[in-house]
C-alpha cells in the first residue's frame, strides 16, 4: 500500500521560506514521477514542481526561481523549498506520484496547509 504524508507547512509572513516534506513508503521516489501540487480556496489542484521519468525538474512558473524540488533517496523522501512566499502561494500543499501502470498520479498524501500572510 502507497503512502505519502507531507510535512513541513504552517503560517509565514511575505518575503518568508518554508520547506515541505514527503515521505514515501509502498514506492520508492527514485523510480516514480513524483512532485508538489497545490490547490486554493476555489481553484483547480495545480502544479507547482515534480521530477519527470526522466529525473528532470518542471516547474510552475508562478513559482520558477522561487522554489527548488529535491530528493533523499536514501530517506525515500521529496522536499519543496520554497523562499520569497507570496500571499497568492497559500493553498494546501499535496506531494503526488504518478501510477506507473496507469500513467495517472493516483497516489497522493493528506496535504499540507500554508498560509501566507502578515
Amino acid at each position: 500500500q502507497v503512502q505519502l504524508v507531507e510535512s513541513g507547512g504552517g503560517l509565514v509572513q511575505p518575503g518568508g521560506s518554508l520547506r515541505l516534506s514527503c515521505a514515501a513508503s509502498g514506492i520508492i521516489f527514485l523510480f516514480y514521477p513524483a512532485g508538489w501540487y497545490r490547490q486554493a480556496p476555489g481553484k483547480q489542484r495545480e502544479l507547482v514542481a515534480a521530477f519527470t521519468s526522466s529525473g528532470r525538474t518542471n516547474y510552475a512558473d508562478s513559482v520558477k526561481g522561487r522554489c527548488t524540488i529535491s530528493r533523499d533517496n536514501a530517506k525515500n523522501t521529496v522536499y519543496l523549498e520554497m523562499n520569497s512566499l507570496k500571499p497568492e502561494d497559500t493553498a494546501i500543499y499535496y506531494c503526488g506520484a504518478q501510477n506507473i501502470r496507469t500513467g495517472r498520479y493516483d497516489y497522493w498524501g493528506q496535504g499540507t496547509q500554508v498560509t501566507v500572510s502578515s
